[in-house]
């Protein structure tokens, strides 16, 4: 797998969820924080979102795409919300029970707000270092694919008959919609001289590197090695890679094994046999040692305690 597609299924928990919404007039709801990701995608109108108390609202316009990578508390209202809008915000659920406002004074605006279900107990760097708020306007320019994606969502989730095998489209529908936004804020910020995971993702040498290391972490990779395989010296590897991941190639492995064996427990009853080949330990009983080191548990118990997402010991 690439290295985009390893830190989401890293963290994924279950499938996500959206709600369909539709309001005009006055209205103000506020989304509490939680284990995972938000995101917004306004199919018509236009409404703002709020994050803290201070900080300027974001303005959606239809066709806008918002990504809340770390499921920050924020406020979403009308485009002409003003004054104490946080304070009078009801909250989502209740917001939805009592049915959103069909009021005048503001044009209608309609827009899917869901969630993605993350375990952040082993969150690859990719993933915290997001802002926490991504905006991707409605440019016809700029990530065709997720604005398809878009379209399709907002045709999946029309309100009226039921569409056959929905059900099983809106799932991965949003699914996609992740890897899209994270790989358009990506995009945009490639070229950023900030060290970052944009920034090494966009690096040839350093780039190969980690595609090399998660295509096949069980590989007994050495520092020779993989540089001879990136085609640059063994100190050329060290500093760019230290630079812009900000741990030295043969660490980064250590805690991405760790990473990939911590998600296949999670992900089901393989063997620990076969865990710890499939991450690069000669046995079990390396793992174990490894991983109690690392987590302060053994696999079996890490495994019994990780059925609910970030209850793992």
């Amino acid at each position: 797998m690439d290295v985009v597609s390893d830190a989401i299924s890293a963290v994924r928990v279950g499938s996500p969820s959206a709600n369909r919404v539709r309001a005009s007039g006055s209205w103000c709801t506020r989304l509490s924080a939680y284990e995972g990701a938000g995101f917004h995608v306004v199919l018509s109108g236009n409404c703002r979102l709020l994050l803290d108390e201070g900080r300027r609202p974001v303005e959606l316009s239809a066709g806008d795409v918002v990504l809340l990578p770390h499921g920050s508390e924020h406020v979403l209202a009308d485009a002409a919300a003003e004054g104490d809008v946080a304070g009078r915000a009801v909250l989502f659920e209740r917001w939805l029970d009592a049915e959103p406002p069909r009021g005048t004074g503001t044009a209608p605006v309609e827009f899917l707000c869901g969630k993605y279900r993350l375990d952040r107990a082993r969150a690859h760097p990719l993933l915290t270092e997001l802002p926490d708020v991504i905006h991707l306007p409605a440019r016809p320019d700029r990530h065709p694919e997720l604005h398809a994606a878009v379209g399709l969502l907002a045709r999946e989730t029309e309100v009226g008959d039921p569409v056959a095998g929905a059900d099983i489209a809106v799932p991965s529908l949003l699914d996609l919609l992740l890897v899209y936004m994270i790989r358009a804020w990506m995009t945009d910020h490639a070229a950023d001289a900030t060290p970052g995971w944009p920034c090494a993702l966009g690096d040839p040498v350093v780039a190969t590197a980690l595609r090399l290391l998660h295509s096949d972490p069980a590989h007994p990779w050495t520092n020779d090695g993989l540089a001879a395989r990136t085609g640059v010296s063994r100190a050329t590897l060290a500093r760019k890679f230290a630079a812009l991941v900000g741990r030295p190639p043969m660490a980064y492995l250590g805690w991405w094994r760790m990473t990939r064996a911590a998600a296949l427990l999670r992900a089901g009853e393989a063997p620990l046999t076969t865990i710890a080949h499939r991450v690069g330990y000669a046995s079990p009983y390396a793992l174990s040692h490894a991983f109690n080191r690392e987590f302060g548990t053994t696999p079996g118990r890490y495994r019994k305690h990780a059925d609910a997402p970030g209850t793992a010991p």
